[in-house]
């Protein structure tokens, strides 16, 4: 049985989730609550010496980071591929999720976000500013990669790797109240992926741990 470990808004869990779902990969979930640090306990840093989520144990084997966690599915359960069969294909779907997840991401996580209001004084204004700032540029940058190629979704005609990143990443990003009506094109292909019913069943409302 794969386990899962997560939170139910994390967006790195929220890819895997996506991910899992559209395999058709049965698994459960284990919840660790990010903001009473529950991430942070010593049995789950035994997992993850990150002490961060998302986790995948399946038997032995343990994976962190979301991207490596989607690749590994992709080769265990290739169907449906979360990559495109062309290695230029595949090299632009990796660009998308890497400006998401290694480039966007981490500038709005928990943590950062907790850093600069802790360690550097920020005031609620000011972390807005800062999400709003590098939130919308790197959504700036995968919508102009999106109107390039995409064909409904992110890259071509079917969801790939770079529809499990973005889809969280618009998620957040109307939680954090960003204008995203400067990103047609990635918003028509985030809208078309969360209709798809395996990828509705992810999203984070839907989650047993979620606040409703």
């Amino acid at each position: 049985m794969i386990r899962l470990h997560g939170y139910w808004r994390s967006s790195a869990a929220y890819r895997v989730r996506i991910g899992l779902a559209l395999k058709g990969v049965a698994h459960e979930q284990v919840h660790h609550d990010l903001r009473t640090g529950a991430q942070r306990a010593d049995d789950y840093a035994r997992l993850n010496p990150q002490r961060l989520v998302p986790t995948l144990k399946a038997g032995d084997l343990v994976l962190t980071q979301s991207v490596a966690i989607l690749e590994w599915l992709d080769e265990c359960h290739p169907q449906p591929p979360l990559l495109p069969g062309d290695p230029n294909g595949r090299a632009i779907v990796r660009s998308m999720a890497a400006t998401i997840a290694s480039d966007t991401h981490p500038l709005h996580n928990l943590r950062v976000l907790n850093a600069l209001r802790k360690e550097f004084g920020a005031d609620d204004t000011a972390v807005q500013r800062w999400i709003a700032h590098w939130l919308g540029d790197g959504l700036a940058a995968v919508d102009r990669l999106v109107e390039r190629h995409g064909d409904g979704f992110a890259y071509g005609d079917r969801p790939t790797l770079a529809d499990c990143c973005i889809v969280p990443a618009l998620y957040a990003a109307r939680r954090f109240a960003v204008d995203l009506t400067r990103f047609p094109a990635l918003v028509d292909a985030g809208e078309r992926a969360m209709a798809l019913p395996e990828i509705a069943a992810a999203h984070p409302d839907r989650q047993p741990d979620a606040d409703r």
